[in-house]
């Protein structure tokens, strides 16, 4: 080996301090590297399980708040539903109620007109009477002829009328 120029005591050597280098590195580099570089990993694991539960939570979250949000708008829907109806029903009640209040006011109107008409015609036929009386007065003390007859009807007709008028 010495033709190679490879100095075996010397290889030897370095092979025994390269060993000795090796087991003192291994035992106080690489041990406490490995065990870093584990928990580094384990944290690292560890951090994107919890931001992976941190998502779904979030996505739960959301979830939830889109099925609230949902009921929230029904109820809404379903509140303003019934405000509508309720407003409809005391609007037809009211009408209802004006309705009715013209009803009456109508046949109270009536029943006053019916009323008072009776009241004229009464005093119509009343004056009527009194007129028919006055001219069978007045023909009684006039001639009984038939012109004289006719021109104290049309007299008594005429003074009829003109009492109308007024």
């Amino acid at each position: 080996m010495e033709g190679l120029g490879i100095n075996l005591p010397g290889l030897i050597t370095q092979i025994i301090s390269f060993l000795v280098l090796f087991g003192v590195l291994y035992a106080l580099l690489y041990k406490p590297v490995l065990r870093i570089m584990d928990q580094r990993s384990q944290k690292i694991r560890e951090g994107l399980e919890s931001a992976e539960r941190a998502r779904q939570e979030a996505v739960r979250s959301q979830e939830e708040m889109q099925k609230k949000m949902d009921e929230a708008r029904a109820e809404g829907q379903a509140l303003v539903a019934e405000a509508r109806g309720i407003a409809e029903r005391f609007k037809e009640e009211e009408l209802t109620k004006a309705r009715q209040e013209i009803v009456g006011e109508r046949d109270r109107a009536r029943a006053n007109i019916q009323r008072e008409r009776d009241v004229a015609i009464e005093e119509l036929r009343q004056e009527f009477a009194g007129l028919a009386v006055s001219a069978a007065e007045r023909v009684i003390e006039r001639s009984l002829d038939k012109e004289a007859h006719r021109d104290l009807i049309e007299k008594a007709l005429q003074e009829s009328s003109e009492l109308k008028r007024k």
